[in-house]
């Protein structure tokens, strides 16, 4: 008589199906679970780590069946514009991301965040395993920045960046921090974190007295957006995406990855040329920061208008609204 051959295990945990079918990433599908919002065999599901088989289990999330056959795993390379939304849809009928991947047919996400008034690097894609190392990097992936900032950055603004910002999570160090461009009022510079975790770019310049005027997420590892306008994209395999990056495929860097840096010559200090004269902690930039950003704006356009005005009809000139900075504690 012959032996059976063991059976195969086909069972794998529901989160993992769901992000592997591209619906969302493993995260926000733990949250779905937990939820309610997902069905295994119309019995709802709420405990994560729940194992199903996909070949034998109907599973069904807000009620719609969902299936990982035939979904090619698809990586898009977008340049997030700045005033856009890194989410699939929005309540407040903001643009999203998705505006600019309407002809890609698979159904992909946004991988983490770029907040409002950045633009740069974001990954789309359907994949959910690359989606969860790239949100919760298992080894140091290198992020590379691009910011600029209102007035002049001295060189003692410098060294305090690099010797680290403590933020409500911790220190936070750069790798690398250097000037790369000097306009008339303002300053452009690089900024390479080679740590794992998230980093609030803004909260780090504003740590040493600086605003930020643009946040510019420039590469992950050694992939850059680098030739990308904003609103455009790429679209990836795999083993481009892997090998530009400098990761195997479980997102560990490779031995001798070297992280992003653009072409542009450090900028030194001491020549002075177009440097602004008013240095970069000024507490007068500090309306200009996200609280205020948009009042800030505002502001300046009604205050336009009423000067226009007065030189059109000769009438004095008003002053118009004044926006009050926010002002936050320092940590210690």
């Amino acid at each position: 008589m012959a032996k059976q051959k063991p059976s195969v295990d086909q069972s794998v945990r529901l989160q993992k199906y769901i992000a592997d079918c591209g619906v969302t990433s493993r995260r926000k599908a733990e949250t779905m679970i937990t939820m309610g919002r997902v069905s295994v065999n119309n019995h709802v599901v709420t405990v994560l780590g729940t194992k199903i088989n996909p070949e034998v289990d109907a599973i069904l999330v807000d009620g719609k069946t969902i299936t990982s056959m035939g979904s090619d795993k698809m990586y898009v390379l977008l340049h997030k514009p700045r005033c856009v939304m890194t989410t699939v849809s929005d309540p407040e009928g903001r643009d999203t991301v998705m505006k600019y991947c309407g002809q890609i047919t698979e159904r992909i996400y946004p991988v983490g965040r770029l907040d409002y008034l950045a633009e740069g690097f974001l990954l789309l894609t359907n994949d959910g395993e690359v989606a969860n190392w790239m949100m919760h990097p298992p080894g140091n992936l290198p992020k590379t920045y691009q910011v600029k900032v209102f007035g002049a950055v001295t060189e003692a603004l410098l060294e305090r960046l690099r010797h680290g910002v403590k933020l409500a999570d911790g220190l936070l160090r750069p790798a690398i921090v250097r000037v790369i461009e000097q306009l008339p009022g303002k300053t452009w510079l690089e900024i390479v974190f080679e740590e794992g975790r998230n980093r609030d770019i803004r909260s780090f310049c504003e740590g040493v007295g600086m605003t930020v005027d643009k946040l510019r997420h420039e590469a992950v590892g050694g992939l850059s957006i680098e030739g990308i306008a904003p609103g455009n994209f790429v679209i990836l395999t795999k083993k481009e995406l892997l090998s530009a990056m400098g990761v195997d495929n479980t997102g560990l860097p490779l031995k001798g990855m070297k992280p992003y840096c653009s072409n542009k010559k450090t900028i030194a200090l001491y020549k002075k040329g177009a440097q602004p004269t008013t240095p970069a902690d000024y507490v007068g930039f500090r309306k200009f920061r996200k609280d205020t950003y948009f009042q800030t704006i505002q502001a300046i356009k009604e205050q336009k208008a009423i000067t226009e005005e007065a030189a059109r009809t000769g009438a004095p000139i008003k002053k118009g609204p004044v926006i009050k900075p926010v002002v936050r504690e320092k940590r210690s």
